[in-house]
């Protein structure tokens, strides 16, 4: 199962847990899991976040891959102009 690491304000929508694990083959299932096992970050992966796969940041591919020991970290995506 792939080990997803949540930033300090998503961890509430995860009974506080900083390491979530899902299974999944892409970044997109990664995301639908997630959601299915935690309703609360719905929003926030709807309004859109940076997910990095093993130290490479994946830029709106949710056909990534994503390996069953891979380490997946969430990051606020950066907006501005």
């Amino acid at each position: 199962m792939a080990r997803v690491h949540l930033w300090a304000s998503l961890r509430r929508f995860a009974e506080g847990q900083e390491v979530v694990e899902v299974e999944a083959a892409t970044v997109g299932q990664m995301l639908d899991a997630l959601v299915k096992a935690h309703p609360g970050l719905a929003p926030a992966v709807a309004a859109g976040l940076s997910v990095a796969v093993d130290g490479e940041v994946i830029a709106n591919n949710r056909a990534a891959p994503v390996r069953p020991d891979s380490e997946v970290y969430l990051l606020q995506r950066l907006k501005g102009g």
